[in-house]
């Protein structure tokens, strides 16, 4: 296993790093302010940059080296952010190494995985450190040379002067660009002459992966390290009383036990600091085999939790939360939440007269639709390392957001942001999960407790029942026509423990004359964050599973319907804040109808369903064909639709959609965990149904909307509209309609439910 070697610091390391290269570094900001490292220039900016994205490294051999700046969880921006930089650097892609870049919020800004957000918001910063460091090279050679800067091209990796037939490769002017300053204003590359950017490139670290390289947190040893486990309540609505750990310290191995607070009272939480169990009863021993026989030695004594508020800091501003007492149980959650959606709730957005409307319909569709609390259920359990002493902190292993979590670390700890240093590893999966930071101050402590070096891990166990889970929704959609069978009204009311789901502005939004969206929720002790598309995954499946059953009683075509509202929705909007480009929306349902030969006599075999959803800025549409095997529904074939702009990794981004396809489609049919008196009935993969390998489709065909456009979210995209394309294929497939999922349950109750 790897040895974290610790001697150096992060600023040393890079300091000793260039000065032994003889090369040039350029850090670079989304602001587009360029500064050399103080290693090469004795000054540094005053203001502190907002969004820091990476470095490029330049040896004298040419040796060209470029740091990814963002969490890497198998969404492959190791291998993305850096074709960027090297598009406009104008550099040999295949002589490029690529290293994780340190998590420096002064350097490399947020460092957010998340929100798909990360090609979105590097896009135009990494464009531009890499065409400022093209410029400075040129400015070096045409200096040597002594000629016009203008007349010194680049390729590859070269500087070529074709009047004097000079040339040189960029190792060679490193050090002299070094010394340049700082060019403003350059000119990027139009996006027609890209030759990185665009073409199919291998993950930089496929071959680590599938030859066990320690990448992960999990492979990484320290020396004196200890194993770490917390016993959390058995249940949510419980905190620690008293313990009994006699036993536990006898067992071979066990360093010590003891109880630990993660936030002191009256913490004011930012808005990532969720964590569900604040009293921690903790082991630590040598090893994960001696912890995990000692956790079952202990004697722990249990009692319910008062109400309490608490004060979240979040994006938005500071909210109140209140977290109920009690123990809950998910069949009187939804009877809850049944009795809530008959209750007034908030308007979120309303056009024309939708109440007349549906006064004077001479027909009314409604149906109500539930999703269950899902775990993220990462490849990787969640695990950190953890060195704290008295005067620094280093911090090593998966997390989302570093820049995010090194805050609340230093008001817990008790010290200055410059002596935390977090190491960012690569994820086993992330999915919203490591966004949240308690895992991290749970370490901490633990490690600053026993003054030792410590390695927390959660077993699958606590990783399942520890809480942070996608919140329980429900929906109940209507839908007034007028006697020749006109869409005159839409009416979306959205709930859920404890958030609701409604997007108000979003699709079909701006389609329709009178249109009333609401929300409401109810207060949960079992806590909940962020899922792969938050909301969007539920509303998602909902909103599309209704359109299909709207279009089929107004007797149109599913895709027909939706292009109709769409068109509306372009040339004759309805309201001004609708979040979406109804031209866009339109063009994936209209790629996805062609490559699917959605009406083509041949495809009559399957039962088909489709969806299409936008959310983070881009657009997804899938055909599902479902086939019946064993006596059971089986998406054989899936055919997909994404406008997401410019498309950084063609190959990267179809594994991405196909992913999300698969995940989609586990979900819809399997997902789900049920609680009964606080304490989840699923809590490992015996009881948590995933999808086997046996029931992934067989075909998924992936198709991009050809675009300039810049680029937009991938990787949450295409996964909430799988639920609705799911449900709608299941219905040809079945002759009912899935209002609750999973669907898995309505499958196996043969009673009409439609």
């Amino acid at each position: 296993m790897e040895k974290i070697n610790t001697s150096q610091s992060r600023r040393s390391f890079l300091k000793s790093s260039v000065l032994a290269s003889g090369g040039l570094m350029i850090s670079f900001s989304g602001l587009a302010k360029y500064t050399l490292d103080d290693t090469v220039s004795e000054t540094l900016p005053a203001e502190q940059w907002n969004e820091l994205t990476g470095y490029i490294k330049i040896t004298s051999d040419n040796l060209i080296q470029i740091l990814n700046p963002n969490p890497e969880f198998g969404q492959n921006v190791m291998t993305s952010l850096p074709m960027i930089v090297a598009e406009e650097l104008d550099v040999d892609w295949k002589k490029v190494i690529v290293e994780m870049g340190p998590h420096d919020n002064t350097k490399l800004g947020p460092q957010f995985t998340g929100g798909s957000n990360s090609v979105r918001m590097y896009w135009k910063p990494l464009r531009e450190a890499g065409a400022a460091a093209r410029q400075m090279l040129r400015d070096a050679a045409a200096q040597t040379w002594s000629v016009p800067v203008e007349e010194v091209t680049t390729k590859a990796g070269m500087l070529y002067h074709e009047k004097s037939g000079k040339s040189g490769k960029y190792g060679d002017f490193a050090s002299k660009a070094a010394a340049n300053p700082i060019p403003k204003g350059i000119k990027l590359k139009d996006v027609k002459s890209f030759n990185v950017v665009g073409n199919s490139s291998k993950n930089v670290e496929g071959l680590k992966i599938v030859t066990g390289k320690p990448l992960f947190a999990l492979d990484h040893f320290y020396e004196g390290m200890l194993i770490a486990m917390i016993e959390h309540p058995p249940a949510f609505g419980k905190k620690l009383k008293s313990f009994d750990a006699a036993e536990a310290l006898k067992m071979p191995g066990i360093k010590d036990v003891f109880a630990l607070k993660l936030y002191p009272d009256g913490f004011e939480q930012a808005g990532f600091d969720t964590r569900t169990f604040n009293d921690l009863l903790v082991v630590v021993g040598n090893t994960t085999w001696e912890v995990m026989n000692a956790r079952k030695k202990l004697k722990a004594t249990w009692e319910p939790i008062g109400e309490t508020k608490e004060t979240i800091g979040g994006f938005r501003g500071k909210t109140e939360v209140v977290i109920p007492a009690g123990l809950e149980s998910t069949s009187t959650q939804l009877e809850k939440m049944a009795e809530y959606a008959k209750k007034p709730a908030q308007e979120l957005r309303k056009d024309g007269d939708p109440e007349t409307a549906f006064a004077n319909a001479a027909q009314i569709l409604e149906r109500t639709y539930t999703a269950p609390f899902l775990a993220h259920n990462c490849m990787e359990p969640m695990n950190f390392i953890a060195h704290v002493t008295d005067e620094k902190a280093l911090l090593v292993g998966p997390h989302q957001a570093p820049g995010w979590i090194e805050p609340t670390l230093a008001k817990i700890l008790n010290l200055s942001a410059d002596k935390i240093e977090i190491q960012m590893t690569r994820m086993g999966g992330g999915f919203g999960l490591r966004a949240y930071g308690h895992y991290l101050v749970e370490a901490a402590l633990i490690s600053r407790k026993v003054k030792a070096p410590v390695k927390l891990v959660y077993s699958r166990e606590d990783d399942m029942t520890y809480g942070i889970y996608r919140p329980m929704y429900t929906a109940t959609y209507r839908a007034a026509l007028d006697t020749n069978k006109n869409l005159i009204a839409f009416h979306v009311k959205g709930g859920g423990i404890p958030e609701h789901p409604v997007h108000a502005n979003r699709f079909p939004a701006g389609a329709v004359d009178n249109y009333l969206a609401e929300g409401w929720t109810i207060p949960s002790n079992i806590t909940i964050g962020a899922f792969r598309a938050p909301r969007s995954n539920f509303n998602a499946a909902a909103e599309q599973s209704f359109l299909d059953e709207l279009a089929e009683l107004m007797g149109k075509d599913p895709i027909d319907l939706r292009l109709e509202l769409l068109k509306r929705a372009k040339e004759n909007p309805v309201g001004k804040n609708n979040d979406y480009d109804a031209g866009r929306y339109a063009g994936v349902l209209t790629l996805l109808k062609e490559k699917s030969g959605w009406n083509n006599p041949e495809n009559k075999k399957y039962n088909r369903g489709v969806a299409a959803y936008f959310c983070h800025a881009s657009y997804a549409a899938h055909v599902v064909d479902i086939v019946t095997k064993n006596g059971q529904p089986y998406v054989e074939r899936v055919f997909s639709a994404v406008d997401c702009g410019v498309v950084i990794n063609p190959d990267a981004a179809i594994n991405m959609v196909q992913g999300a396809v698969v995940d989609g489609i586990g979900n819809a049919f399997y997902g789900g965990l049920v609680h009964k008196e606080g304490v989840s009935e699923q809590n490992n993969f015996n009881r948590y149904r995933m999808i086997r390998n046996r029931e992934a489709p067989q075909k998924i065909d992936v198709y991009f909307v050809e675009s300039e456009i810049d680029p937009t979210g991938l990787g949450e995209p295409p996964f909430p509209p799988v639920f609705g394309a799911v449900a709608n294929a299941l219905y040809k497939n079945t002759g009912k309609r899935f209002y609750n999922q999973p669907f898995i349950n309505d499958l196996n109750d043969k009673s009409d439910k439609s």
